[in-house]
C-alpha cells in the first residue's frame, strides 16, 4: 500500500511536470515563431514603404511613408528585444548576425529619408535593386536560419521531454515490479501464516474433538455407572432390606395371633404398622431408582407402571400409547426412554400444574420416537432450561438422537425425542398397547 501511494503521488507529480514542460515548450516555440513572422512582416513592409517613398512625387506623400517606415522599425526593434529575452546558447550567434543585418538595413533605409526629390528620382532604381532587395533577401535568410534554430530548440525540448517520459516510464515499471514483488512476498507470508494458523486451528479442533469425545465417553460411562448403581441399590433394597422388613411384618403378624397384655399388643401393632409402611417405602424407592420390570418385563410394562404410580402420587391423568417393541430395543435406548418419561411426568406434576399427560412411543424401521405432552401452563424455552431438561437432551444426544422441547406460556409443553435404531434383536410388532391411569 505504501508503494502504491508513493507510486501514485510520484506519477501525479511527474505527469504534471511533463505536461507543464510540454506546454511551455510548445508555447515558447509558437511565441518565437510569431515574433519571427512579425520581424519578417516588418522587413517586407519596410521595403514597400521605402519603394513608395522613393516613388512619391510629393513631399507630403514622402512624409507619410517616412512615418510608416519609422513605425515598422520600432515594431521590428521591439520584436527583436522580445526574441532576445529567451535565447538558447546555439541561437545567440545567428541572432547577433540577424540583429546586425537588420540594424545595417535600417541604417541604409535611413539614408534615403534625407534624399531630395531629385536624388530620389536619380538614385531609386539603383538603390532598390542593388541595396534594398539584396539586403532584404539576406536578412530574410538569416531570419530563416533563426527559425530553423527555433525548430531545433523545439526538437531538443521534445527530446528532453521524451527522455523525461522514458525515465518516468522506467520508474513506473520499476515501481510496479517492486509492488508485484512486494505483493507476492506479502501474499506468500500471508499464505504461510494462514496455513500455520490453519494447522494450529486443526490441531486445536482435533484436540477439542478428542476432548469432546472423551467427555461424551465419560458422560456415557457415568450414566452407565449411575444406572448400574441404581440397579444394584434397587435390587439390594428389594432383595435384602425389603425381604428383611417383610419378615418383620410376618413375624409381628404371627405374634399378634397370640394373647398379649394390652400394652404389649399395642407395641406389636405399632411395630407391625411401621414395618408395613417401611416395606411400602422400600418398594417405592426401589421402583423409583430402577423398576425391576424394566429389566424383567421390558419398556412398555415399565412405562405403564410409571403412569399408574404418577397418577397415584400426583393425581395426573396419564395416558400411555406405546408400540410393542418386545426385547429388540437396546438396553440404553430403553433406559433413555424411561428416564425421559419419568422426568417429564415429574416436571408436569411439579412445575407445569398440568392435569393430563399423554405419552406416545413409536417404533419404526430405523428409529424410536418419544413424545410426552401435558396441558400445563407452559414456559418460554429461550429463557428457561432446567437441569432435568439438559439431562434428557444429553442422554438423547449421546445416543445420536434429536431432542426438542415445544412449549409456549399457557399452551402446555411437549417433549420430543427421536433415537436412531439400526438393528433390532426382534422385529417390532405393529400392534399398539394403550393404557390409561388416573
Amino acid at each position: 500500500m505504501i508503494l502504491m501511494v508513493a507510486s501514485g503521488a510520484y506519477a501525479t507529480v511527474v505527469l504534471g511536470r511533463l505536461n507543464s514542460s510540454s506546454t511551455a515548450i510548445r508555447h515558447r516555440f509558437q511565441q518565437r515563431t510569431r515574433i519571427l513572422d512579425q520581424i519578417r512582416s516588418q522587413i517586407y513592409l519596410s521595403g514597400t514603404y521605402v519603394r513608395d517613398f522613393l516613388l512619391a512625387p510629393e513631399t507630403s506623400g514622402a512624409s507619410a511613408q517616412r512615418e510608416r517606415l519609422k513605425m515598422a522599425q520600432r515594431d521590428a526593434d521591439a520584436a527583436l528585444e522580445d526574441y532576445e529575452k529567451d535565447l538558447g546558447p546555439q541561437e545567440k550567434v545567428a541572432f547577433r548576425e540577424l540583429n546586425s543585418e537588420i540594424r545595417a538595413y535600417w541604417q541604409v533605409l535611413g539614408r534615403t529619408l534625407d534624399w531630395t526629390p531629385e536624388q530620389r528620382n536619380a538614385r531609386r532604381d539603383a538603390f532598390f535593386y542593388e541595396e534594398l532587395v539584396p539586403r532584404r533577401t539576406a536578412m530574410l535568410q538569416v531570419a530563416d536560419r533563426v527559425g530553423d534554430l527555433n525548430e531545433m530548440e523545439l526538437d531538443r525540448g521534445e527530446d528532453a521531454f521524451s527522455r523525461d517520459f522514458d525515465r518516468f516510464r522506467f520508474g513506473s515499471v520499476l515501481t510496479l515490479s517492486l509492488m508485484i514483488v512486494a505483493g507476492l512476498a506479502v501474499t506468500g507470508v500471508t499464505v504461510a501464516y494462514l496455513l500455520r494458523l490453519e494447522r494450529e486451528a486443526q490441531l486445536r479442533l482435533e484436540e477439542s474433538a478428542r476432548s469432546q469425545a472423551d467427555l461424551k465417553e465419560l458422560s456415557a460411562k457415568l450414566l452407565r455407572v449411575q444406572e448400574e448403581e441404581r440397579r444394584a441399590i434397587s435390587r439390594e433394597l428389594h432383595d435384602e432390606v425389603g425381604q428383611s422388613v417383610s419378615a418383620i411384618v410376618m413375624e409381628t403378624d404371627s405374634l399378634l395371633d397370640f394373647e398379649h397384655a394390652p400394652d404389649v399388643r399395642s407395641r406389636l401393632e405399632a411395630v407391625h404398622t411401621l414395618a408395613t409402611r417401611t416395606v411400602d417405602e422400600t418398594r417405592n424407592m426401589s421402583l423409583l431408582l430402577r423398576p425391576s420390570m424394566l429389566d424383567d418385563l421390558g419398556l412398555v410394562p415399565a412405562l405403564e407402571w410409571q403412569a399408574r404410580d404418577a397418577a397415584r402420587r400426583t393425581g395426573l391423568r396419564v395416558r400411555v400409547d406405546a408400540a410393542e417393541m418386545a426385547d429388540g430395543l437396546p438396553e440404553e435406548h430403553k433406559t433413555c426412554i424411561y428416564r425421559i418419561v419419568q422426568e417429564s411426568l415429574n416436571n408436569a406434576a411439579r412445575h407445569a400444574q398440568a392435569s393430563a399427560v399423554q405419552v406416545v412411543v413409536r417404533a419404526q424401521s430405523d428409529e424410536v420416537t418419544v413424545s410426552v405432552r401435558d396441558d400445563g401452563c407452559g414456559f418460554d424455552t429461550t429463557l428457561t432450561r432446567g437441569l432435568g431438561l439438559l439431562g434428557m437432551g444429553e442422554r438423547v444426544h449421546r445416543l445420536g438422537g434429536a431432542f426438542h422441547i415445544l412449549s409456549k406460556p399457557g399452551r402446555g409443553t411437549e417433549v420430543q425425542a427421536a433415537l436412531p435404531v439400526t438393528i433390532f434383536g426382534k422385529e417390532a410388532t405393529n400392534g399398539h398397547n394403550t393404557h390409561s391411569a388416573s
